[in-house]
């Protein structure tokens, strides 16, 4: 499911115009991305939690030549489906 499909399904089933449609998937990501920026955590009932996670510095290995390099900090965003998610995608 792409962004657009988003936009589609609330334009169908809620009968809002395209660009209130577009307006409001919009919103919502952004809302979200603004909260994980400040290191927040977002919790969607009965869908899972978005978090943010970060990585320390760490030693690791070129593939290709086996040459030892450093990997850098970074951020990194994990998900966990709640119960209810995960009990629906195994039924």
């Amino acid at each position: 499911m792409t962004k657009a499909d988003l936009v589609d399904s609330i334009y169908e089933k809620i009968g809002l115009s395209k660009k209130e449609s577009i307006q409001i998937v919009e919103l919502v990501f952004e809302l979200m991305r603004s909260e994980l920026e400040k290191g927040n955590k977002v919790k969607i009932s009965g869908f899972g939690n978005f978090n943010v996670r970060n990585k320390n510095i760490r030693r690791g290995r070129n593939p290709q030549t086996g040459e030892a390099i450093e990997i850098s900090a970074r951020s990194v965003l994990t998900f966990k489906a709640s119960p209810v998610l995960k009990k629906a995608l195994n039924e």
